[in-house]
């Protein structure tokens, strides 16, 4: 489990954040955050559920433009992103973030239905780093996110 990664920390780096010196090291502290963008509530649960007994924090959204609302004032480690949505579809969703400074770096793991070539081609053209069809089996979506936050942490931001 991830947990004990967080726990593995220098103490030094510990008493910092606990003391409230040192952001970034307070920030490192903090489990990875995941947003998962699905218009299904039960998938939303699920997932979450999942994600929060791995040790993230998680935050949802039910299509891109309430997604676009909540990181205009987080940025995630990771999105979890649906294709077919309301108002906002996930195309468009990654489209948007690959075109913003604040979130063209952050992770896109698509997770779809939609598992016809053109539809992953064009995931991959936009930018989208990793395309899952439905249903997702749980350990196959727990390697891709360590996958991409592994690969996060050993770009220089």
């Amino acid at each position: 489990s991830l947990g004990l990664r967080w726990a593995s920390l220098p103490r030094s780096a510990v008493e910092l954040a606990v003391r409230g010196e040192g952001a970034e090291v307070g920030a490192a502290l903090q489990p990875p955050l995941v947003l998962v963008v699905d218009d299904s509530l039960t998938v939303r649960k699920i997932t979450t559920r999942l994600l929060t007994r791995e040790g993230f924090r998680v935050d949802s959204a039910k299509d891109g433009v309430d997604a676009l609302e909540k990181m205009h004032d987080l940025v995630p480690d990771v999105v979890l992103l649906d294709v077919e949505m309301p108002r906002m579809d996930g195309f468009e969703l990654a489209r948007v973030m690959r075109s913003d400074g604040r979130l063209k770096s952050v992770p896109i793991i698509m997770i779809t239905s939609r598992t016809a070539d053109k539809h992953r081609n064009r995931a991959m053209e936009i930018g989208v780093n990793v395309y899952l069809g439905k249903p997702y089996q749980e350990q196959q979506l727990l390697d891709s996110i360590a996958g991409q936050l592994e690969q996060k942490a050993a770009v220089p931001a």
